[in-house]
Order: C-alpha cells, then structure tokens, then sequence
C-alpha cells in the first residue's frame, strides 16, 4: 500500500495555530524561534496570539501555514510518505518534506511568494469564485464566453471549480453559473485573483528567488499542482513551481493520477480540508490526518 503525505495551502490558517506544538515539544520550539530568526520578526506572536484578520494578510498567512504545517510533520511519529503534494502554497511544504528544499530556502522562498502576490494583488484588483455543482467542462465554457478575465484556478474535486480573475468577469461568471443550475456560486474572501495571468506580476518577481535556491532529489514523487504528475527532476519541480503562480491548481487530476500510480492511503498534515475534496474524488482511498 503506498501512502501520500498532503499539505493544505492558504485558508487552512486558524488563531492559536502552533501554540500547542510549541509549548509542548522541544524540537518544535527549536523550529518555531528558527523560523522567526529567518524572517527577522515574530511571527510566532501572530500565529500564538493573532486574530483571525491579523491571519488572513497573504504576506502572514502564507509563511505562518506553511510554518505550522512543516513542524508539524516533522515532529509527529508516521512512516515514510511514498509520495507527496501541496495544494498551491502547500507545494512548497511538501518540498521541503521530501528534502527537495531545506526549511530556511523553503521558507524564505513562500515569504518572497506572499509578498510578491501582495504587490501583484495591489497593482490590479481582482477576486475568486467558488462554482459548485456544475461539471468542470462547463465551468471552463462558461470562462470562455464571458467577456472579462476569468479562468479556472483551482480544480478541487469534481462539482467544485474555483475560478479567479478580474472583479466584473467574476461577478458575470457567478451570475452564469447560477444561470447555468450551479448548486452555489460564491465570491469568496481572498485578497486577489490567484492562479490567474493577473499573478504574472508575481511570477517576475519570484522566478529570480527560485532561480538562486537550491532544489535537492526529493526523497519520493512530488505531484505538482501545474501538472497533476509526479516529479522528482529538481529543475523540472523548480519550473512548474514557478509556473503554478498563474495556472490552475490541478487537485483532481493530481489525486487521479496518485491512484493510477497506486496510492491508496492520503494522510494530510494540520488540516481537513483536503481530505474532504480526495473523498469526494475517490471514497474507496483509505484517508487519515496528523
């Protein structure tokens, strides 16, 4: 039976996050202040004692999830994954995992990824939508006929498509999608089109960080968002992940592809969320969390 390890990405972050895990294990706390001394600032304060909006800013949030999630899975007891994916910002935790990336380049790389999609959110407003109950087909012509940027951004499960892009081609795309006899079509509360061409901004930023880090073997398949496939070439991982700023999330199709390789067993780290869509993929996969 091989076994998968999953990381969530931006959204999973919650208050308290880490406060347990630090009060409680030594190791944990090591990895905690090392994390602080590798962003020059406490961050730690945040992610212990923060509110929930104070959690959201892209510049936090996706350092403290990554954060959490990492120490997580380092100091938690489980066997060896046989493979691993991350779902957007979740990629880069499940990097570091696998070896591929050390925790200080893995983390200074998503604090350079959080500021770069601020600054790229602050050039151009734009937004996302969760469309529910329509097959992903029909998400992706409803996209083409609006006359505004939309595109499909994060392919989670089947019946549930987030699209991104600008604020009046979503507001047309939900309004279709309602049109169309979608269950929910729903704004949702994030600071920016993500995995839109409205990221590209971002990716300029980013391409030259991701260019001076090293990228190690990984020690297992890592299924990239970009493709959907396992991938263990370091400079192959190092241009989908650069890639994946602007394009879709493939979480289906990743999924999908696991259980053709042979995964059986998904095991999530600090998180529910993705457990829930790989049910929906495939119910007979043997699902647990750490």
């Amino acid at each position: 039976m091989k076994t998968a390890f999953v990381f969530p990405g931006q959204g999973s972050q919650y208050k308290g996050m880490g406060s347990e895990l630090y009060r409680t294990h030594a190791e944990a706390r090591k990895l905690f202040d090392l994390a602080n001394e590798i962003l020059e600032y406490q961050i730690t304060d945040i992610m212990f004692e923060g509110d929930e909006e104070e959690l959201k800013t892209t510049k936090i949030t996706q350092p403290a999830v990554f954060i959490n999630a990492y120490i997580k899975y380092t100091v938690t007891d489980h066997i060896k994954p046989d493979a691993v994916a991350g779902h957007s910002l979740g990629e880069f935790t499940a990097l570091a995992a696998s070896g591929a990336l050390s925790f200080e380049d893995a983390l200074l790389l998503v604090y350079d990824r959080a500021m770069a999609m601020q600054e790229a959110c602050d050039m151009e407003d734009g937004t996302m939508a969760a469309i529910m109950g329509l097959d992903d087909h029909l998400v992706e012509e409803l996209c083409e006929k609006i006359g505004d940027l939309v595109v499909p951004a994060n392919y989670n499960c089947p019946g549930q498509l987030v699209i991104s892009g600008s604020i009046s081609g979503i507001t047309k795309a939900i309004e279709a999608a309602k049109e169309a006899g979608a269950k929910r079509a729903i704004q949702l509360a994030v600071g920016g089109a993500f995995h839109s061409p409205l990221m590209e901004p971002a990716q300029s930023m980013l391409a030259d960080s991701i260019e001076d880090t090293e990228f190690k073997q990984p020690s297992c398949p890592i299924y990239q968002n970009y493709t959907g496939k396992a991938e263990s070439n370091p400079e192959l991982i190092k241009e989908n992940l650069l890639k994946q700023l602007t394009a879709p999330v493939r979480w289906t199709q990743s999924v999908q592809q696991m259980i053709q390789d042979g995964v059986s067993n998904i095991v999530e780290v600090d998180g529910k969320v993705l457990i829930g869509m790989v049910r929906r993929i495939d119910r007979n996969l043997k699902t647990e969390t750490i």
